[in-house]
């Protein structure tokens, strides 16, 4: 299974990079290889924030949905991503948020595993390279919408 992980300092308060990976939305304006989402549910319970969600990757002729069970733990300050359909056989992903003197470091964390076999080891060669690009993103949106004036 394709297992990698990214540590990233970015300058902002932990509050606004929470609310930017919650904002399923709009991946495809900045999400490599993200092209369509769309969320179907949204609700509180408690201290958790519960979302279902689809995602559409792809790029050129291929493209699948996968659909997402988002969990928002503001206690822990995490958020947990579990599959529920879609090409994956198994999928975790976790965020974590950590904040100093303005600037948070996250820690994203995937493991997944493709029902395709061949894709599978396609994708364990080069993953550690697109999560670094995903990771990437996220950190230049942030600079992007909350640069200090």
């Amino acid at each position: 299974m394709p297992k990698a992980s990214v540590k990233k300092l970015i300058e902002c308060r932990k509050e606004q990079l929470i609310d930017l990976v919650l904002d399923i939305e709009k991946y495809p304006e900045f999400v490599p290889f993200c092209i369509g989402s769309k969320v179907y549910e949204k609700k509180v319970q408690g201290n958790l924030l519960l979302i279902i969600a689809d995602l559409t990757i792809g790029k050129g002729p291929f493209k699948d949905t996968y659909k997402s069970d988002v969990k928002y733990n503001k206690n822990e300050d995490s958020i947990f991503v579990t599959n529920l359909d879609g090409p994956l056989k198994h999928l975790e992903n976790t965020w974590y948020f950590k904040e100093k003197n303005n600037v948070t470091e996250i820690s994203f964390e995937v493991d997944f595993e493709l029902k395709n076999e061949f894709l599978n080891i396609v994708m364990t060669k080069s993953f550690q390279f697109a999560l670094d690009k995903i990771a990437e993103a996220f950190q230049k949106r942030a600079e992007d919408l909350f640069k200090k004036t």
